[in-house]
């Protein structure tokens, strides 16, 4: 378990003092895949960068299973930081080496024997679906593959986490899509904890079981995906969900009569849902605002609907939403 306790991170600058993170509590269990999200100057790089003490908390404690890691001399920090490995936007391979040798690089560091080094690396291979790339360079390679080897390397020295600091930031959607997959991947067979700091909403639904929102270091909401996805209660969280503006305020209706739909994979069918509920139950719903999107044959996003009819017909069309596989059903408060 990672335990960070009122985390705060100060940096002096020539004007003044620069309050990256301000007393930011988290509890991340094990073998989860948590995000941490948010727009760019949140926090979130220097918080990843606190959890394996690459930087220094101004104050507060960092806690890997009970241990804090902020007391621990310089040879055991080492020795902690070989569990806690890190993969990044721009992937950070030694160009000059191939990718076999990038893989062996953390082992040996470690002082593992160069026959068993590249056995191991040749086995990470496979994992990251490569086998066939130990030879060629980074240069060689495209985005994907070089993250995939990055992915490799941090996998070497068989780590309890895996820190990932905007690791998809850099590649195209389908790319993005398949190094999700592989992390996914990861975490289920080798049971490792993973932390995404992300400023994609998308990232995080994709593979997040839990999520805490960044605002100007500050963690200002944090939860299952799900409920955040669906219900966000802090602007910050809004403006990640809904950044076309599709927010939960609904001007000129009742807010007793309006409902959101989360689509969060559902299959597309061949008469639209909205359509569908008219036609079996006669329900009427005004569409107030939608930003929906097709991913193969499933649908993610949001929907706002105004049902007419008072509580009755309100209820009858919240009943039927429910029954819909992937399809997330949520009352708009006022």
């Amino acid at each position: 378990m990672i335990e960070l306790k009122n985390i705060s991170k100060s940096f002096p600058m020539a004007d003044g003092t620069v309050d990256a993170l301000k007393n930011v509590s988290l509890t991340i269990a094990d073998g989860e895949i948590y995000g941490i999200i948010g727009m760019s100057g949140a926090g979130k790089s220097t918080l990843v960068r606190c959890i394996n003490m690459l930087e220094r908390p101004t104050s507060g404690e960092i806690l890997i299973d009970g241990e804090n890691i902020g007391a621990l001399g310089s040879t055991e920090l080492r020795k902690r930081r070989r569990k806690i490995t890190m993969i990044f936007q721009g992937f950070n391979l030694l160009m000059q080496r191939s990718c076999l040798d990038n893989i062996c690089f953390p082992l040996e560091l470690a002082g593992v024997s160069k026959k068993e080094a590249r056995k191991k690396a040749a086995e990470l291979l496979e994992t990251v679906g490569l086998p066939d790339k130990g030879s060629a360079y980074p240069a060689q390679l495209s985005g994907g593959q070089q993250q995939r080897i990055a992915i490799a390397r941090a996998l070497a020295t068989n780590p309890e986490i895996l820190l990932c600091d905007e690791a998809t930031s850099a590649l195209d959607p389908k790319t993005t899509q398949s190094i999700l997959e592989l992390i996914q991947e990861i975490n289920k067979k080798l049971g490792i904890t993973v932390i995404i700091i992300t400023h994609q909403m998308s990232v995080v639904e994709k593979v997040c079981s839990k999520v805490a929102i960044l605002d100007n270091g500050v963690v200002v909401e944090e939860g299952d995906v799900s409920e955040v996805f669906t219900n966000p209660q802090s602007d910050a969280a809004r403006r990640l969900v809904f950044p076309d503006g599709a927010d939960t305020s609904v001007p000129g209706f009742a807010s007793d009569s309006v409902i959101r739909l989360v689509y969060n994979g559902a299959m597309v069918a061949d008469t639209p849902l909205i359509a569908k509920m008219a036609m079996d139950e006669g329900i009427a719903a005004n569409i107030l605002a939608a930003q929906t999107k097709c991913i193969g044959d499933k649908v993610f996003g949001n929907m706002l609907l105004d049902i007419d009819g008072g509580k009755e017909e309100l209820d009858r069309a919240v009943s039927y939403l429910e029954n819909v596989p992937h399809v997330i059903v949520r009352r708009v408060k006022a």
